[in-house]
């Protein structure tokens, strides 16, 4: 059992320095953290319970600066909850210049919803998914709409 996030990303990097690679140069990190599943949206703050932590979305934005800081980091998904617009945009504030920030759960494929998430610089990329949103044409429109603001996909 692992005691924090930080030891997961230790003992990744030192995998791939055993496997003979370099970390920052071959290698990069992307995470997937999935915060909606641990986010307790009545109090809300993202609940860390195997570190003992509660964190604001600004804490969890702090959070993810220093692994960034630490790890060579491009692209995290999902790193806050899907309605938590103003950590979105705090987050790709804050690291969008130098990290791929992706809305999966946050926008669904859904062209209304990367719309508001463009119109408040939430996030710089998308992941498409056509069984989220339900038809063709809706997933072009979307895949449209974000190629013309430069979002990555």
């Amino acid at each position: 059992n692992l005691k924090t996030n930080r030891e997961a990303l230790e003992i990744i990097s030192e995998a791939v320095k055993k496997a003979g690679y370099k970390l920052g140069e071959q290698i990069y990190l992307a995470l997937d953290p999935a915060a909606s599943e641990f986010y307790d949206a009545k109090k809300k703050v993202y609940d860390l319970a195997g570190e003992g932590k509660k964190l604001s979305s600004s804490e969890m934005v702090a959070f993810y600066q220093d692994l960034c800081k630490d790890f060579p980091i491009i692209s995290i998904e999902d790193g806050l909850a899907e309605d938590d617009w103003d950590g979105f945009i705090e987050m790709t504030t804050k690291l969008g210049d130098k990290v791929q920030i992706v809305g999966d759960d946050l926008f669904v494929t859904n062209p209304k919803r990367l719309a508001e998430g463009i119109a408040k610089k939430a996030a710089n990329s998308i992941l498409i998914k056509l069984n989220q949103i339900g038809s063709l044409t809706e997933t072009l429109e979307t895949i449209e709409m974000a190629q013309k603001h430069k979002f990555t996909a």
